[in-house]
């Protein structure tokens, strides 16, 4: 009686289990950070850092140029071609250049790193990318929030001095 049973059980679990072939769907390709980027970026804050003071602990370190210079007006697109690769970037609004206003851009890497280091983004003068004129950090990508933050970093002898810090909300 006992084998009977252990036979029914073992085949109603094949009839159960065994015929089934799951349906995982079909392959679809990783979300970039160039589709989290691409389009235009309006300020909400932007932050000068005193990077000497700050590693030496001195207080303040911090200024918040938001009100300043007209930055209330600066936005910043990506763009992006139909296969989700860069192509250009343009800043937007009247307002001082701490790096170039347009140009052409390329990710260190087009997905977040596990290591959590900040993704560069390369900026080129040119469409073959071939003539860097600066560099971003991306600290914050976007995500269902809607909110991007840049870094640019300005360096003497390879030793940061000031750093900008751009938070920024993507325009609906």
């Amino acid at each position: 009686m006992k084998c009977k049973l252990i036979t029914a059980t073992a085949l109603l679990a094949l009839l159960t289990f065994g015929c089934n072939e799951p349906d995982d769907g079909s392959y679809t390709a990783p979300i970039s950070i160039y589709e989290k980027i691409d389009g235009q970026w309006n300020l909400a804050s932007v932050k000068m850092v005193d990077e000497v003071a700050k590693a030496n602990g001195v207080e303040p370190n911090e200024q918040n140029l938001s009100g300043f210079f007209n930055y209330e007006d600066f936005k910043i697109r990506f763009d992006v071609d139909a296969a989700g690769q860069p192509t250009s970037y343009e800043v937007l609004g009247d307002v001082p250049t701490l790096f170039p206003a347009n140009g052409y851009y390329q990710l260190s890497s087009p997905f977040q790193q596990p290591s959590g280091s900040a993704v560069r983004i390369h900026l080129f003068s040119d469409a073959q990318k071939t003539q860097k004129t600066d560099e971003l950090r991306l600290t914050a990508v976007p995500g269902s929030a809607q909110e991007m933050e840049l870094q640019l970093v300005r360096t003497s002898s390879g030793t940061p001095f000031v750093s900008y810090v751009f938070r920024l909300t993507a325009s609906n």
